[in-house]
């Protein structure tokens, strides 16, 4: 790795990186001293209002749905032609899946493209769905810088 070093994105290399949506890994905090639990994830993401959206399946056996009130925490990264890139978000999720359908939380994720990817033993038609959105408390990215040494 000799060579190479990071630098923060700005917000609009941030925006521009992120773009409508993608894939990352979501982390939700558990009790202390017992490791997060991560999952891998499609998001979708508003510029304008700087939130993710994800489209979670949440069955009964499903970890999740205990920790869905703690805090989480949202990493997405990809190698390109410049070098990687990665963002990472933390905050808390609000389950937006009962709000009425002109909310602006819920125009704005109608507004972003969640992946469907398809990761069941089941047909995803066949699974229930929930929206959740993270406004960041705190939204930052990196970026590989490569210099001459």
């Amino acid at each position: 790795m000799e060579g190479l070093r990071w630098v923060q994105l700005s917000e609009g290399e941030m925006n521009e990186f992120l773009g409508t949506g993608g894939t990352g890994i979501l982390s939700f905090s558990t009790e202390s001293g017992d490791p997060p639990f991560s999952v891998p994830v499609s998001y979708g993401y508003d510029t304008d209002g700087e939130a993710f959206y994800f489209r979670l399946a949440l069955p009964p056996e499903s970890g999740k749905t205990a920790l869905l009130d703690n805090p989480v925490t949202f990493a997405t990264h990809e190698r390109t032609d410049d070098g990687w890139r990665s963002v990472v978000a933390s905050g808390r999720l609000t389950e937006v899946s009962d709000m009425p359908y002109d909310a602006t939380v819920v125009q704005a994720m109608w507004a972003v493209d969640i992946p469907e990817v398809d990761i069941f033993d089941r047909p995803p038609e066949d699974i229930d769905f929930r929206h959740f959105r993270l406004d960041p408390q705190r939204l930052t990215g990196r970026k590989e810088v490569k210099h001459d040494s």
